[in-house]
């Protein structure tokens, strides 16, 4: 019995069930008789809850600082600790699926987009409709501003394929400086290359078995296959294509990015600047100055050395 809650109702069993007076039966658990007597001045909060649990409801895999963020576009004034506490009242935790491997050791600061168009990442995501069939997205993103370019669904996506939507896409927002994928056998066929050196654009191959060189990509990924594919059944293929569409345009223009300050994709596109503070996730890294500056080769500190005698 910790909390005052546990600590009222106890002395009301004991109250209820063994005849004990109010004053004795906090003496027995060790309770103040002032917590008995307490009572509470917080509000009610009947509407913030009720919006909470419906948004909640609406995008199950949203924790509470994203619904802190969709609240306060609404007008909702409320503290991030309050929401919170409200949160778990409302037990509206975001159930975990599964361990998580963390890296171990140090790496090299990832060196990030500055502008538009300045890096595109390509993967492929599978998935399979209730009859068992099996589909494939190609996903693009623009590493700068995080939008989602494109979510092409179908039952096969040739290299060919790629290269044609890549031309759309070129189209419709302009020719990116760099593109990063893996090394699958769609990326490294004839018809890429033929398309990389005809658009004279830098085709990037990540090393194989490090799909963190492609961080940005592998993220975008883990979260559409967490909001949308794991949480939808598809009945064919038509039904996915307008799935994963009404997703990319709530992606871009309506869900909150952690990375962009809370600020949608689109939002940050508008208002995108050479990026100077994140080129370096971190500049100097997080580890403290050493206590004292390291001795050259060859060279010997004689005022730091122990001299005997």
């Amino acid at each position: 019995m910790v909390t005052p809650a546990a600590k009222r109702k106890a002395v009301a069993h004991l109250v209820d069930a063994h005849g004990m007076s109010e004053r004795r039966a906090c003496k027995a658990i060790g309770c103040c008789r002032m917590t008995m007597r307490y009572q509470t001045t917080r509000a009610d909060e009947a509407d913030l809850r009720q919006r909470m649990r419906a948004i909640a409801q609406e995008r199950r895999r949203f924790g509470y600082r994203r619904l802190h963020v969709l609240l306060k576009r609404e007008g909702y004034l409320v503290n991030h600790k309050k929401l919170f506490r409200l949160y778990r009242e409302e037990r509206l935790a975001v159930r975990r699926r599964g361990g998580r491997k963390r890296a171990i050791g140090t790496r090299a600061p990832m060196m990030a987009p500055m502008a538009l168009n300045d890096r595109w990442s390509l993967d492929f995501v599978s998935d399979q409709l209730t009859d068992g069939r099996r589909f494939r997205i190609l996903t693009v993103v623009d590493d700068c501003t995080r939008e989602c370019l494109a979510l092409v669904a179908d039952t096969s996506l040739s290299g060919t394929r790629v290269a044609r939507e890549l031309d759309r896409l070129m189209i419709e927002r302009g020719k990116p400086k760099m593109v990063v994928s893996d090394n699958g056998t769609e990326l490294t066929s004839n018809a890429i290359l033929t398309w990389a050196d005809q658009s004279r654009v830098a085709w990037h191959y990540i090393a194989p078995g490090k799909p963190m060189q492609n961080a940005f990509i592998e993220s975008f990924n883990g979260r559409l296959r967490d909001e949308l594919l794991n949480e939808t059944l598809f009945t064919s293929l038509a039904q996915a294509r307008v799935a994963l569409g009404c997703w990319r345009a709530d992606y871009n223009d309506t869900r909150p990015h952690s990375q962009l300050r809370w600020r949608t994709p689109s939002e940050f596109a508008t208002t995108c600047h050479p990026r100077r503070d994140l080129a370096l996730r971190y500049v100097e890294g997080s580890a403290p100055a050493p206590a004292a500056a390291t001795a050259q080769p060859g060279k010997s500190n004689s005022r730091g050395e122990l001299r005997t005698g």
